[in-house]
């Protein structure tokens, strides 16, 4: 598994960032090895931040945890991921038999734009879009926390679509027309 660390508002000592790859290191075991954790350290409030993002199978497990000692913060994002993969142990197991886990990372770029003074976009975040089973694009926004996640559809030839969550805790789908 491949690391990298930022720190936000402080400078953490080298045996914070060996505690939390020890720490993460426990996860691999769910990862082939190209897997990479990207760890952000930061501290507001005395509070000590924490967020873990771990890229890995064509997967992204994401969790923020705040709490007033770094390394409880450190174990309690882990927790979180753990969580995440025991709560969708059925649905990734799945699609392991059926080779999911051997494809390779996709690399995310987030690009920062200064935007022009009449425009309203502050941040574009450019991704490779990946063709999954609708079920595969619940999940995976499931997984990342957010309320909506682009794919194409494997169901409908590999066209642009969109999962989303309703208001009323259900699913919506947003695909294009010809």
């Amino acid at each position: 598994m491949k690391f990298q660390y930022s720190e936000k508002k402080v400078k953490l000592p080298g045996n914070v960032h060996a505690y939390a790859e020890k720490k993460v290191m426990k996860l691999a075991r769910y990862f082939e090895e190209d897997a990479q954790a990207l760890i952000v350290f930061s501290v507001e409030k005395n509070r000590n931040n924490v967020e873990l993002t771990v890229h890995g199978a064509g997967k992204v497990f994401r969790a923020t945890e705040s709490t007033s000692d770094m390394f409880a913060s450190i174990d309690a994002a882990i927790g979180t991921i753990e969580g995440q993969i025991r709560k969708n142990k059925t649905r990734l197991a799945r699609r392991l038999r059926q080779d999911a886990f051997t494809r390779t990372v996709d690399e995310t770029s987030f690009a920062a734009d200064e935007p022009e003074e009449d425009l309203t976009i502050q941040k574009v975040k450019k991704f490779r879009i990946q063709c999954m089973s609708r079920e595969e694009a619940v999940l995976q926004m499931n997984l990342l926390g957010h309320d909506f996640f682009a794919f194409r559809d494997e169901d409908d030839g590999g066209e642009f679509a969109v999962v989303y969550r309703r208001k009323d805790g259900g699913y919506g789908l947003i695909d294009t027309e010809e």
